[in-house]
């Protein structure tokens, strides 16, 4: 019955090992995404408004894209994306 108890204990800890350690890679994989959409979205703003101008619908649809990807991405710090667009 020990042994069994044993067994059940190191097979335990080896999932809780391993679902652990996945988890931050996945925390990682959802901000790189998110950090991407938004680089993504920001570069189409860019192309949008050299083409049609600042004011266009083409631009302003771009931004409307921006904005929501920075809406699905609530624990990124958008402060930096702000700044590299204020740069181009």
């Amino acid at each position: 019955m020990t042994r069994i108890i044993r067994i059940c204990c190191v097979a335990l800890l080896t999932i809780v090992g391993l679902v652990g350690s996945s988890l931050p890679a996945r925390a990682d994989d959802r901000h790189e995404a998110c950090e991407r959409r938004i680089h993504q979205a920001e570069d189409k703003l860019r192309d949008a408004i050299q083409r049609h101008g600042e004011d266009s619908k083409q631009a302003r649809k771009r931004r409307e894209e921006l904005e929501h990807a920075k809406r699905d991405c609530p624990d990124m710090d958008h402060h930096d994306h702000d700044h590299d667009h204020d740069q181009h």
